[in-house]
């Protein structure tokens, strides 16, 4: 990890261990999956289980935009018919690459989980989530996981569901993830689990959606040059001050652990 972020578990978060432990945590951790913990679109990573490794024209011809779970669901169905099984998509999953710097990250959140929350919301699939985070090593960072159904039919096809309907006119049809953060952080206000902070790790136009519901007092890690960076940008050249929160581009996910790490110190 990068020096700046050397001495990762601070003395003074460690003391009363058993008091902190027993403690909500103080701030709540959102990341998105494709191109953001991984390093790849992982809907276009299990083409490499085909035979081929391409998708036929007349497939790649029915995609519509803002109905991108309806396209891979006709992908899946074209995979299947190929002979593609539950194990070739565990392994492509498995083999997909952590973005630059996510282990160190990952590993900063391990040394400091009493004070994080974490959750996932993805518009990838379940299966291949699990599978990727369970190889890597840290499924069990996660509090929640949300994204597509997904599973294996009698056959043995690989079946994709939408997670949700919304009215969201900004999100694709079957996912808005803004509705999901909202919904999540009103179910743990009621639990009595409030946040200090919230911090929101992403990439794309639909980890946009629900950053511009945070404050000021949160932050937005939008990967450097992708869309959720992009258009961070636009809004703060339309509207100065109108997207709240503190924007940190990051090229490498060490870049975010050092951010938390001063967060962190700075509470001491």
């Amino acid at each position: 990890m990068k020096r700046c972020c050397e001495g990762v578990g601070l003395p003074c978060l460690f003391k009363g261990v058993g008091m902190a432990s027993a403690r909500p945590p103080k701030y709540l951790l959102i990341f998105d999956f494709d191109e953001t913990i991984i390093n790849e679109n992982s809907d276009d990573s299990i083409i490499r289980a085909t035979p081929g490794q391409a998708l036929p024209e007349h497939i790649q011809q029915t995609f519509r935009e803002g109905f991108y779970n309806e396209y891979m669901q006709r992908v899946l169905a074209y995979i299947g018919d190929q002979g593609v099984k539950m194990g070739d998509f565990k392994t492509v999953y498995e083999n997909i690459p952590l973005s630059p710097g996510m282990p160190d990250l990952f590993q900063f959140l391990s040394k400091n989980h009493e004070v994080f929350e974490i959750i996932l919301i993805s518009d990838a699939n379940m299966f291949g989530i699990e599978c990727n985070l369970r190889a890597a090593g840290f499924y069990s960072l996660f509090r929640k996981i949300f994204s597509n159904p997904s599973g294996f039919d009698k056959r043995g096809y690989f079946t994709l569901g939408p997670y949700h309907s919304h009215k969201c006119l900004d999100c694709p049809a079957n996912m808005c993830k803004r509705k999901i953060l909202t919904e999540y952080l009103a179910e743990r206000a009621q639990e009595e689990v409030e946040f200090e902070r919230v911090f929101y790790v992403g990439d794309g136009a639909n980890d946009f959606c629900p950053s511009v519901t945070l404050t000021s007092a949160d932050t937005a890690f939008p990967r450097k040059g992708y869309p959720m960076h992009r258009m961070t940008q636009e809004m703060e050249n339309r509207q100065p001050g109108a997207f709240q929160a503190t924007v940190v581009p990051w090229e490498s996910a060490t870049e975010v652990a050092c951010y938390l790490q001063e967060v962190l110190r700075k509470q001491c």
